[in-house]
């Protein structure tokens, strides 16, 4: 009986702990709300509500498909230049009166292109995932760069800025389109062969391939569909500047869907995509920002902060993935 005694206790604190481990980004954002309701003035307004939305949700349709990239033990450097890419065919395809539906299939393209590219060299070539996607990431912003010239160009057409500016609801329309791009990615990923394939793959490419699965085809659509998401948030940053501006779109874009993926809790060892764990990691990491903002603290000094956040981020899905 002294032992049975001794060993609950202990059972229960290895699983509140595990259970810690697994929810951590959503305690982290109940406690940030808690300090930003004292905080941020009007925190829990509606116009407050807007204008985070606003802020995370090309980052959070980016993430969206870096987190599959991870999944697959990958990653996607190129996602910041594919949204200069998108910004640079906007007003282009624009000028020439291309119908909307031709400019979003010729932005979707390019996506898909790019990340056909990337795919190709990592399935196929073998290339390392951050080498291949780094140098078409260098390509991609020098080519959106020189197809937009010097000078920011402005995009003026209701459909665009409607699309990255407008409201439904009271709320970005932006917002609802990526929670239907969340349902459909974490449907593909949870409720599909390709879904249970790439993350076999991060487990262990070989075993995967091995086990004849479709190694090659699954990894070059896992690049894709990163690359069509990234291309669909340059729409969106697009319409909502209001302009195109290649040189500065997308930049750094890379690193703060990585943050939100590996705040999330999907391990950059692959095997595991969290998908609702990674809106739940932008949304954090947008709550942190905008409430170092309002105390304005430099960006300096907020750099820092989300490094330590990726790190502690990090260091605990690596213990849950040994776990």
């Amino acid at each position: 009986m002294a032992a049975l005694t001794m060993t609950r206790p202990t059972v229960d604190r290895e699983h509140a702990v595990r259970w810690l481990r697994s929810n951590a980004v959503w305690v982290a954002i109940v406690l940030v709300v808690v300090v930003d309701a004292f905080v941020i003035n009007n925190f829990f307004s509606v116009s407050n509500l807007r204008v985070q939305l606003y802020a995370v949700t090309p980052t959070f349709v980016v993430a969206l498909g870096m987190a599959v990239v991870i999944g697959t033990k990958g990653i996607d450097l190129s996602v910041g230049a594919v949204i200069a890419l998108a910004a640079a065919i906007v007003p282009i395809a624009l000028s020439h009166h291309l119908a909307i539906i031709l400019l979003l299939l010729l932005v979707l393209v390019g996506g898909a292109v790019s990340g056909t590219v990337v795919g190709s060299m990592v399935a196929i070539a073998r290339v390392q995932p951050i080498i291949a996607s780094l140098s078409i990431m260098i390509g991609l912003r020098g080519l959106a760069v020189i197809m937009n010239g010097s000078a920011d160009k402005s995009v003026t057409d209701p459909f665009i800025t409607g699309f990255g500016g407008g409201l439904w609801l009271g709320q970005p329309r932006m917002a609802y389109v990526a929670v239907v791009l969340a349902l459909i990615v974490a449907f593909l990923v949870r409720r599909t062969t390709f879904g249970r394939s790439l993350t076999a793959i991060g487990d262990n490419r070989e075993a995967a391939q091995l086990a004849g699965l479709p190694v090659r085809r699954v990894l070059i659509l896992v690049y894709v569909l990163c690359g069509v998401l990234a291309a669909i948030a340059g729409v969106m940053i697009t319409g909502n500047q209001g302009q195109a501006t290649p040189s500065a779109a997308g930049m750094s874009f890379e690193l703060f869907a990585i943050t939100a993926v590996v705040v999330g809790g999907t391990p950059l060892e692959g095997g595991e995509v969290r998908i609702f764990g990674t809106a739940a990691g932008a949304v954090l990491m947008q709550l942190i920002t905008a409430s170092l903002t309002q105390e304005q603290v430099q960006s300096d000094y907020l750099l820092i902060v989300q490094g330590a956040i990726v790190l502690l981020a990090v260091y605990a899905t690596m213990k849950r993935k040994l776990r």
